[in-house]
């Protein structure tokens, strides 16, 4: 894939106005808790659609602090754990409060007439949201590229690796991780410096 033709990542003011859009709009918190899946744990649009609450919940019925996703509901058998960050949690109980059908089988993502939606059905709200605020080059996958970007910017901060990043985003080949992560001349410029 050519870097022209890649989903452009967003930067930390975007996600913040996106979430603040979607959460004000009809269905505000389920489209905020689609959006924070994929921009603070990377999900493709495919995983988001197929995640269900067994995946996200304790035995005890309780939010996890990981989300369980199975070999099933992700692309090519990359089932993977994926700790949950804060600000997704904290949507996470907003909507679990509000949610239909929260039973484990069920999935999380629902519509207002059924307790299942498609990945399609997901790729469509991104395009619309996009496209109502104006961001050109934006699509289902830019959350997930900016997940991989950031998580790749900071794994050395807490002693990780790119293989981390790898192990997050559900890639069989870390050349795959690479190419999803967004270069950046400033930082270029600053190691460069320290050498």
């Amino acid at each position: 894939m050519s870097l022209g033709k890649q989903a452009k990542t967003l930067t930390a003011n975007q996600i913040t106005y996106i979430s603040q859009f979607l959460q004000s709009g009809r269905n505000g918190q389920r489209n905020q808790l689609i959006f924070l899946l994929s921009v603070k744990a990377g999900l493709r649009a495919k995983e988001i659609a197929n995640l269900k609450w067994a995946m996200i919940l304790t035995q005890e019925n309780e939010l996890s602090d990981t989300i369980k996703l199975t070999n099933d509901a992700a692309k090519g058998n990359s089932g993977r754990m994926i700790p949950i960050n804060k600000d997704l949690l904290r949507c996470l109980k907003g909507y679990q409060q509000q949610a239909k059908w929260k039973q484990p089988n069920n999935y999380v993502i629902q519509t207002e007439r059924a307790k299942h939606t498609s990945a399609q059905a997901i790729v469509n709200m991104f395009s619309q949201w996009y496209e109502r605020l104006g961001y050109v080059g934006c699509s289902s996958h830019s959350g997930r590229r900016t997940f991989i970007t950031n998580a790749s910017r900071k794994i050395s901060l807490v002693g990780g690796s790119l293989r981390d990043v790898q192990i997050l985003a559900g890639h069989r080949n870390l050349q795959t991780t690479q190419r999803y992560i967004e270069q950046n001349s400033e930082s270029q410029k600053k190691v460069v410096e320290l050498i």
